[in-house]
């Protein structure tokens, strides 16, 4: 629970005040979206429970994408920035957000980690939020697209049991997914769960360590913007 909004829990912060703050929050995301337009840049908020390998997609991200493009990456956590030194080890222009008690991103948080980012030069900016199935898909940040991690260690359920964040997301990153040989994971189960939980299913398989997947999730990242077509063979749509 975020100590700093009650994420919608009326007996912490009334109704009201909360959709209150929501409004405010849309006008700073629409704010961060103009930016983002004007200078043509693509910003991609990267959502995900913790461990479910955010970070390992940048840096598998940046290794490909980063010889063609310019990246940054804004890095959220409640307490290190030990995620961004990882990103930019990887050698891409990164800056952490500490949250503190706060489960989730918002939009004036990312126009202020802006601020430390030479952000007009990107092509893509990446935000990686806060490690969480909840709060995060409640807040639009100004981002072109919703991405969610869900790691295979995680099980099949989890777009059943957290409904609001998969709705939320335009794609999905299977991760992990040189770990299936050791699991017990029903991958037909997750697309299953998918199709019932997303508005419009997109699902891949990735694996940050063994780059499987990785050109396919560069060719959706090129086509964010761009007019979506009807789900096909890549694996992008879930048929």
């Amino acid at each position: 629970m975020c100590g700093d909004c009650g994420c919608g829990d009326e007996k912490i912060v009334p109704v009201d005040v909360h959709e209150r703050m929501l409004a405010g929050n849309d006008r700073a995301a629409e704010h961060n979206r103009e930016h983002f337009r004007e200078h043509g840049i693509t910003a991609i908020n990267l959502m995900g429970s913790p461990g479910a390998g955010k970070t390992a997609v940048l840096e598998a991200t940046a290794r490909a994408l980063g010889r063609d493009f310019r990246l940054g990456v804004l890095v959220a956590d409640l307490a290190t920035d030990n995620d961004a030194a990882r990103i930019r080890a990887a050698g891409i222009i990164a800056e952490s957000i500490t949250t503190g008690t706060a489960c989730h991103l918002d939009a004036e948080m990312v126009h202020r980690g802006l601020h430390h980012l030479p952000w007009q030069t990107f092509d893509y900016l990446f935000i990686e939020n806060v490690g969480n199935l909840v709060c995060p898909a409640i807040y639009d940040l100004g981002q072109a697209a919703n991405v969610v991690a869900l790691s295979v260690t995680e099980g099949e359920d989890k777009p059943l049991k957290y409904p609001t964040m998969f709705r939320k997301a335009d794609l999905v990153l299977v991760t992990k997914t040189n770990l299936l040989p050791a699991l017990d994971v029903d991958v037909a189960a997750i697309e299953a769960n998918l199709k019932q939980a997303m508005l419009r299913p997109a699902m891949l398989m990735v694996s940050a360590k063994t780059g499987d997947g990785i050109a396919a999730w560069l060719r959706w990242l090129r086509g964010v913007g761009r007019p979506r077509t009807a789900p096909c063979a890549t694996g992008v749509g879930i048929g």
